[in-house]
């Protein structure tokens, strides 16, 4: 039985379990749900660039630029995509879409050779990732976890424990589930939280004071360590996050170089502990909780996980493809620790256990694994299974495209030598400063996924142009690419906490504009030492 049809399970918990495994990430203007201004904003954000994507991209092709005519036209498509990917006329997956058909229909590119990188591996992580992660919240693996970390002795009796809490169990869920997921499903016990906060603070007010719900700071506190810790948590693995496979790939393609699960996981880590540590003193110091001892939390919390009742076969099933997916995509890394990366068994190990065959053969072990054998019903049906986020898994080859065609028409060495030039950017310190500040300011407007697809192909030519080796600068991008906190529209975690309505817009920039710098600085002083820590360039 899935969470969602659980008969303990709320109105509530049903309804957000619902969407989240609908799938519906990139949203319409009639499926959310919107205040009257955000609606006005949003309706003019769409409509200029349903006019405006196609009218710069064909000014672009009639204006004389003095490029190859393949760098010439592929430029004004990108240029297109980017405004489609900005104010999201279309669905973001179908503006790269409608780039890709663009480029095959304005003759840069033959169609074979434009769509071959759909065929890779990286696509085929994503979607076995996928699974595993559908399968986790439709059988409430996920929820299960949250409720032990919280039923912890001592975390429900302090407000700042309970904050603290929740960002840790946030940043570990969304390490391996889609940080927006993983925020949607935290959300309601958040707000249950969040009422029992509220009714001890209420009473101790004096009697016939105005008093606010959605306007108290540790309703502030909470929400965004949910939106920020999913960020935090999403750098931690390859899987984390989008951006990370896009940037990973796209340096391969690049430098030659390969990051493997175990690499990357020994980089990120201190880098996320840090972060989330300056998190924290970040959202208590600046949205400091109105009352520090708690009652009531750890009823509530103990009901809650009542509810849940004995794990199930699914839930058991589903930790062991897990189990098995994990051992396997760190097993070459173990093998390079103790043999090198130089030898005959890795190369013969990390050809055999390639990721995305991994993430296959984990997510088929969900149909594999019996719930009940004698009427043949398995962990994940394929129904289940096909309402996965197909449209991050578009978007993400559509990027891929984009970012090997700017390779192979030499476009991004073009804007690279222009804009190393024009910037002055000759060292490696100041084109990684150039690749961190840019991938914040891009993602703050759009899509992670998007950032990392425009900002990683043309930090790479930059930092060859000044001479310097473009690993660092693009990895220091793909990092960046996860740092947009400032405004709702930043990432679409930002938008769930916002839309609770406990997050005043004020509050929101505040805090992200605190941890953007602190995320940059972090990125630019500790990503470098972590490199070279695990042996890469």
């Amino acid at each position: 039985m899935s969470q969602a049809d659980e008969p303990g399970a709320s109105p509530g918990e049903q309804s957000v379990t619902s969407v989240l495994l609908s799938g519906s990430t990139y949203k319409s203007l009639g499926e959310q749900v919107l205040s009257p201004a955000e609606e006005r904003f949003e309706r003019a954000r769409r409509t200029i660039g349903l006019f405006l994507a196609p009218a710069l991209t064909i000014l672009f092709l009639l204006a004389p630029t003095g490029l190859e005519p393949a760098q010439h036209k592929l430029a004004a498509v990108l240029l297109g995509v980017i405004v489609l990917w900005v104010c999201e006329p279309v669905p973001i997956p179908v503006g790269g879409l409608l780039g890709v058909a663009a480029v095959v229909v304005l003759g840069v590119m033959p169609p074979d050779d434009v769509l071959e990188p759909f065929g890779s591996p990286t696509v085929f992580t994503f979607i076995g990732a996928f699974i595993l992660a559908q399968a986790m919240l439709r059988h409430g693996v996920a929820r299960r976890f949250a409720f032990t970390i919280l039923s912890l002795p001592g975390v429900g009796r302090s407000a700042w424990r309970v904050i603290i809490a929740f960002g840790v169990i946030t940043a570990l869920l969304s390490a391996v589930v889609s940080n927006t997921a993983t925020v949607a499903m935290l959300l309601p016990t958040a707000v249950g939280i969040l009422s029992v906060i509220a009714d001890l603070v209420r009473k101790q007010l004096p009697e016939g004071a105005s008093f606010d719900p959605l306007r108290l700071r540790v309703g502030v506190a909470l929400m965004l360590m949910l939106a920020y810790g999913a960020s935090v948590g999403g750098l931690l693995t390859p899987i984390g996050s989008p951006p990370n496979l896009i940037g990973r790939g796209l340096i391969e393609e690049a430098t030659g170089e390969r990051i493997t699960f175990l690499q990357w996981m020994g980089m990120a880590a201190p880098i996320c502990l840090l972060m989330f540590a300056v998190l924290a003193g970040v959202l208590l110091l600046l949205n400091r909780p109105e009352i520090r001892e708690l009652s009531g939390v750890e009823e509530y919390v103990a009901e809650e996980r009542a509810k849940l009742g004995r794990m199930s076969r699914a839930e058991k099933n589903t930790l062991v493809a897990f189990a098995v997916t994990v051992v396997l995509w760190v097993t070459p890394g173990f093998i390079a620790l103790f043999a090198g990366n130089e030898s005959a068994i890795y190369d013969v190990v990390s050809d055999r256990l390639d990721e995305g065959i991994v993430a296959v053969i984990g997510a088929a072990l969900l149909f594999l694994l019996p719930t009940d054998w004698s009427k043949r019903h398995f962990t994940l049906t394929w129904t289940e299974a096909s309402r996965i986020d197909w449209g991050t898994v578009v978007l993400f080859g559509t990027g891929i495209i984009f970012g090997s065609m700017l390779a192979d028409t030499e476009l991004a060495k073009t804007i690279g030598e222009s804009t190393a030039g024009a910037l002055g950017l000759g060292s490696g310190v100041a084109v990684t400063l150039f690749a961190v500040v840019l991938a914040v300011l891009v993602s703050e407007t759009t899509s992670n996924t998007a950032s990392a697809s425009v900002v990683v192909p043309i930090v790479i030519p930059v930092a060859i142009a000044a001479g310097t080796n473009p690993f660092i600068p693009a990895l220091a991008a793909t990092f960046a690419a996860s740092l947009g906190f400032m405004l709702p529209v930043s990432t679409p975690q930002n938008a769930v906490v916002y839309g609770s309505g406990a997050v005043p817009i004020t509050k929101m920039i505040r805090s992200g504009a605190v941890f953007d710098v602190a995320g940059i600085l972090l990125v630019l002083l500790v990503l470098p030492l972590m490199i070279a820590a695990v042996g890469l360039a």
